[in-house]
């Protein structure tokens, strides 16, 4: 049988053979919540993600992504590694779903196997995939089915899974019977927003990305606002906070997929050694992951900010160290660290860098540094 719903329900059923948990369909058309984002664009939230902006019209309307696409399947795969242990101290915090695997090789194979099963089916469909890499909004699409909702914190959230998953888009010349959008059952809770370190979620539905840890930890390449700093704790690439406070990801399962399992110091690495790393070690060790994405010289930013926020006398050497650190990056963002710290040591490593730095950037950060410890040691600004 080759009707429209049986069709969906043959490629619904290849879609969890290779192992999509859920997928929803909708039909082609302007984006929903289009006014929603170009008011998010306008309001200036998406910081220096400037290819939002560039490719905003072609994420409100997919034909501008393909020309005669009538149906869009949102597809979604299980990432939920399980629970961490809780960190010590001097050791960082990763994102759930940046422990195992880079996404992106798993998500384009099941994509490109699944539209290959269906152009096998229905001869002659043309489509094109998405796995995060494409101007598509996969979560819109997916809220707007009845795979999930979108929740307050702008994450989909399904009943199977919680929100601990990645998403994949399909973009099809097949039209298919469009689902009708699942209800949205966040109701009156608003735990995400509560719990935000920043006040990211500045409205239910909202988050200004400018203020998210996920972005300044990840996507912000230059300094991050000193304001902002003693919020990021020890969360050294991205935050899961919104998403662990969330009550439908208590019925969340781990993932069955070998590949989101967590690598060797995924969980918990210890950030006296990260601040050291160099690019060469950088590259061997996160290749293979979406930690690459952060590049070598950002992820020592926030081991520096978060060594600082440890308040720990056991992180001046490795701050010391990160204050000679070849990029200018690293260099301010150790002497902020240097400066949360009264211990031994700290101040002197900073009267050092002062004596020594010639960026003026790094300078200003010393300069504010000191004057933060010889304020707390009652003995003025020295300005």
């Amino acid at each position: 049988m080759n009707n429209p719903a049986s069709i969906t329900s043959r490629i619904r059923a290849e879609a969890r053979r290779l192992g999509f948990f859920a997928m929803g369909v909708a039909g082609a058309g302007p984006l929903p919540w289009r006014r929603h984002f170009a008011d998010w664009l306008a309001r200036g939230m998406h910081g220096e993600m400037a290819y939002l902006d560039r490719q905003a019209e072609r994420r409100s309307h997919p034909s501008l992504v393909m020309d005669d696409v009538r149906s869009i399947l949102v597809l979604a795969v299980n990432y939920y590694p399980g629970p961490a242990p809780r960190e010590g101290r001097l050791q960082g915090k990763i994102s759930r779903y940046a422990r195992g695997a880079d996404y992106h090789q798993l998500m384009a194979e099941r994509l490109q196997a699944l539209l290959g099963y269906i152009a096998a089916d229905c001869p002659g469909t043309r489509g094109m995939w998405y796995a995060d890499t494409g101007p598509v909004m996969e979560k819109v699409w997916g809220a707007h089915t009845a795979l999930g909702w979108m929740g307050k914190h702008s994450n989909l959230i399904t009943t199977e899974a919680g929100s601990w998953f990645f998403l994949g888009v399909i973009l099809l010349d097949l039209e298919l019977p469009a689902e009708s959008r699942h209800q949205d059952r966040c109701g009156t809770c608003s735990r995400c927003i509560t719990a935000c370190p920043t006040g990211a979620i500045v409205a239910p539905y909202v988050v200004d990305a400018r203020l998210c840890i996920s972005y300044l930890t990840i996507e912000l390449r230059g300094a991050i606002p000193r304001h902002l700093r003693p919020s990021i704790g020890n969360r050294i690439f991205g935050c899961d906070d919104c998403q662990e406070v969330c009550p439908w990801n208590r019925f969340a399962v781990p993932s069955p997929e070998p590949a989101f399992r967590a690598g060797p110091g995924a969980v918990s690495p210890e950030l006296v050694e990260l601040a050291a790393i160099t690019p060469a070690e950088f590259h061997a060790r996160y290749r293979h992951s979406a930690i690459r994405r952060a590049h070598r010289d950002g992820l020592v930013r926030n081991v520096a900010v978060a060594l600082g926020n440890s308040g720990s006398p056991a992180a001046v050497p490795a701050l010391a160290g990160a204050l000679r650190d070849a990029s200018p990056l690293v260099r301010a963002h150790a002497a902020w660290g240097l400066g949360r710290i009264h211990a031994a040591g700290a101040e002197a490593e900073l009267g050092r860098a002062a004596r020594e730095e010639s960026d003026p950037a790094v300078q200003e950060e010393i300069r504010l540094a000191l004057s933060d410890l010889r304020r707390r040691s009652g003995l003025g600004t020295g300005d």
